[in-house]
């Protein structure tokens, strides 16, 4: 059994993500399908910052499914862009977590998309579940 943390201590987290071909549609700009994709890079991320792997929860019998997804495209990524994608923490509760990100490019600070997930907590059987409590954050 995995030992997890006391409580999760990181409630945001910044990665780079450089836009490859296949995101892109023929004009060089990144498909609207790909930002949940990124989304969920940003998630795991934040955990992995804090010390945990997604896959050492799935072993303990928790599990987080999309309930709901935002995207607001602001401006346009593109092919070979090097950007910054910031992914918060922004609210737990006994049932779900809730994230926002921001999408910029760093190198003019543009902000090109903003988002919002909800994940619902559920066992490996698909039943709601309680957001392990480590996952709270301090205070």
């Amino acid at each position: 059994m995995t030992a997890f943390p006391e409580r999760l201590t990181i409630d945001r987290h910044t990665i780079e993500i450089v836009p490859r071909y296949a995101e892109t549609d023929k004009a060089g700009v990144v498909h609207h399908s790909v930002y949940p994709v990124w989304f969920e890079m940003g998630r795991t991320e934040l955990l992995r910052a804090n010390g945990l792997a997604y896959t050492a929860l799935e072993a303990a019998g928790v599990f987080f499914v999309i309930a709901e997804i935002n995207v607001k495209h602001r401006r346009p990524a593109y092919y070979d862009d090097k950007l910054e994608l910031e992914t918060v923490c922004s609210k737990v509760t006994a049932g779900k977590i809730e994230h926002t990100y921001r999408l910029t490019r760093p190198g003019d600070s543009t902000l090109l998309a903003e988002g919002r997930t909800i994940l619902a907590c559920v066992s490996g059987e698909g039943k709601v579940r309680r957001v392990p409590d480590f996952m709270y954050p301090d205070g």
